[in-house]
C-alpha cells in the first residue's frame, strides 16, 4: 500500500503469533485516533498495537491516522478513519462483566462522559460506540424472575437491587 506509512512498531511486519485470528474492525467517520486514546485511557492495561498513517495519497491528509489497532483487557480492535458513509450502531457492543458495584459505577462514569444511557446497563459513548456494563454474574442473577423485572427498571446496573429481588 503505498499511500500509507507509518507503522508504530513491527507488531504486524514480524507476524506477531499473539494476534487474535478474528478482531472487530470499526468505522469511525474522521476521529479514530481521538476514539483510540479515549478507550486506552479508560482500561487498564491497554495498549496500542499499530497505526497507520497516510503519506498524502488517498482519502486521508498527509498525517492522518487510516486505522489504528489498540488492545483492551486483551481483545484487539482496530479503528478505520472510513468517513461519514457508514456509522456505529446498537447493533453492535461490547459487554464489560464487572466484579462488583464499584467497578460497574466506573467503567460507566468514565464511558457514559459526553455519551448517552440507554436502558438495562447499556450506554452510547461520546464516539457512538455502545457498551453494557454488567456483573460478571448477570446470568445467575437473571433467572429470578423479580430480578429480571427489576433489571428492566434500571438504567445503570444496581448490583444489590438485583441480588435483593433474586432472594424475593
Amino acid at each position: 500500500m503505498p499511500a500509507l506509512s507509518g507503522f508504530d512498531d513491527q507488531y504486524y511486519q514480524n507476524g506477531n503469533q499473539n494476534m487474535n485470528k478474528i478482531t472487530p474492525f470499526l468505522w469511525f467517520n474522521d476521529n479514530a485516533e481521538d476514539a483510540a486514546e479515549f478507550y486506552l485511557s479508560v482500561f487498564p492495561q491497554a495498549k496500542k498495537l499499530a497505526e497507520l498513517r497516510s503519506n498524502g495519497v488517498g482519502p486521508w491528509p498527509a498525517g492522518k491516522i487510516a486505522t489504528i489497532t489498540i488492545e483492551l483487557m486483551g481483545q484487539q480492535m482496530t479503528f478505520l478513519n472510513g468517513g461519514p458513509a457508514q456509522a456505529l450502531t446498537p447493533a453492535f457492543s461490547y459487554s464489560i462483566a464487572c466484579k462488583d458495584q464499584a467497578e460497574i459505577d466506573s467503567y460507566w462514569d468514565k464511558l457514559l462522559e459526553g455519551g448517552k444511557p440507554m436502558a438495562c446497563g447499556w450506554l452510547t459513548d461520546k464516539f457512538g460506540l455502545c457498551w453494557q456494563i454488567v456483573p460478571e454474574k448477570i446470568g445467575e442473577i437473571l433467572k429470578h424472575p423479580k430480578a429480571m423485572a427489576a433489571m428492566m427498571n434500571m438504567v445503570k446496573f444496581d448490583v444489590a437491587t438485583l441480588e435483593a429481588a433474586a432472594k424475593e
